[in-house]
């Protein structure tokens, strides 16, 4: 299993990958993988150099968990790099034309993902892969 269960552990993991690119260590892929999503997010590079042990991210109190938002992002490059759901790739190469550039894109694309992924949680099940592609595909309507 790459990721952990325990939540600090998976966060240490994003501090650890972002701290080695920014001394130019060397990266895994899946580092440089976490590193890259980081990058694009400078809004969290002040988070990932503080105290994540008491770090709590509700919604109620409007607040979004970077972790989940950066995970979320890792799990659709994913998803679009080996075409799973058959015909994400599409999609996303479609909306990526129309929208001008990949993380503009891939942030209308994971709020699908996250409400698929939610509703699957929900209903204690697997994810509904036609629906997932049926919100994604109404995203480049």
């Amino acid at each position: 299993m790459i990721f952990g269960q325990d939540r600090n552990e998976l966060r240490q993991m994003y501090v650890d990958a972002w701290q080695k690119s920014q001394a130019n260590g060397v990266l895994s892929p899946l580092e440089a993988q976490i590193a890259n999503v980081i990058a694009e997010h400078p809004e969290y590079h002040a988070l990932l150099n503080s105290d994540l042990s008491e770090g709590r991210f509700l919604p109620k109190a409007g607040s979004t968990n970077p972790f989940l938002h950066m995970g979320l992002h890792l799990a659709l490059r994913e998803q679009v790099t080996t075409d799973r759901p058959v015909g994400i790739a599409g999609i996303f190469n479609s909306l990526r034309s129309s929208l001008g550039n990949s993380h503009d894109t891939e942030h209308r694309m994971i709020d699908c993902l996250a409400e698929a992924l939610w509703s699957a949680q929900r209903n204690n099940q697997p994810p509904d892969e036609m629906q997932y592609l049926e919100q994604l595909r109404m995203l480049g309507a």
